[in-house]
């Protein structure tokens, strides 16, 4: 087998591996589930009706998008509690000193987060549903959206990588994770029109990528999406593409240079 072969081959392995955790362990997936509708029932419910969108509009359509792009944001915390889980017990000194292709580690589990975050999202999407969100664009438009999301994760995926083989325990992962992360998500346009943000607060919130990624996924969505007008606000496609792959291009090279100077 080329060396290609080998690494698709044994990613696939560490995929699989990774998964079957899922099975083994329901736990894991009942609580993010747990989660997500719980966030879903707070925010539609309990600030639907005091947060008025600028040119009308419904609120609950409106926030839905941001739920999505929130979630799989702190998936990458999952991630790093994983990586840093798989450290302390010395998984990876063992699977670092089997025959087998050392990116399959690092794509292994980018690869089984995106496909266990695909789960989490279809259960997010039922419940706003439920609570009144709908899709009044075409199938292909839906799609696109749902795609951009996942190429999100993939790269968030990568950061939660390089967080557990940075830190010395799951508990500072999840502390670094929710520092890194939390801010970014509620200093944008996920959960309020920037437009309420103070003024020295909005250019931050306005080219924050998760702005860009939800402001995006609205649009697709045919969702209500009051954006100013500006680059971020009438390409916010085109800037979610390109801060995903900046991330991922920052942070995965980073990941896979920690992990291949880990001390034997």
């Amino acid at each position: 087998m080329s060396a290609l072969q080998t690494a698709v081959g044994d990613g696939l392995i560490m995929t699989w591996r990774n998964l079957k955790r899922v099975p083994r362990i329901p736990e894991l997936a009942i609580f993010a589930i747990l989660q997500s509708i719980m966030f879903v029932l707070l925010f539609a419910f309990v600030f639907g009706g005091a947060i008025p969108l600028p040119g009308g509009g419904s609120y609950r359509e409106f926030l839905m998008p941001g739920i999505y792009i929130q979630t799989l944001g702190f998936a990458c915390i999952t991630t790093a509690i994983a990586v840093t889980d798989d450290m302390a017990k010395g998984l990876i000194d063992r699977f670092r000193s089997l025959p087998m292709a050392r990116s399959a580690v690092l794509s292994g589990r980018t690869i089984s987060d995106v496909v266990y975050n695909t789960g989490i999202l279809v259960v997010l999407m039922l419940s706003g549903l439920v609570v009144g969100w709908r899709v009044h664009t075409n199938v292909g438009d839906f799609l696109l959206a749902v795609a951009l999301m996942l190429f999100f994760t993939f790269a968030m995926a990568w950061i939660g990588v390089l967080i557990g083989l940075l830190v010395p325990s799951v508990e500072v992962g999840q502390q670094l994770g929710f520092l890194i992360v939390f801010p970014l998500t509620f200093v944008s346009n996920a959960f309020v029109p920037t437009e309420t943000l103070p003024s020295w607060l909005r250019p931050v919130a306005e080219w924050n990528p998760f702005s860009a990624l939800t402001a995006a996924t609205r649009e697709l969505f045919g969702n209500p999406n009051p954006f100013p007008s500006g680059f971020p606000g009438d390409h916010p496609f085109l800037l979610s593409i390109l801060w995903t792959t900046a991330l991922l291009l920052v942070f995965a090279p980073l990941a896979v240079r920690k992990y291949r100077s880990i001390d034997r």
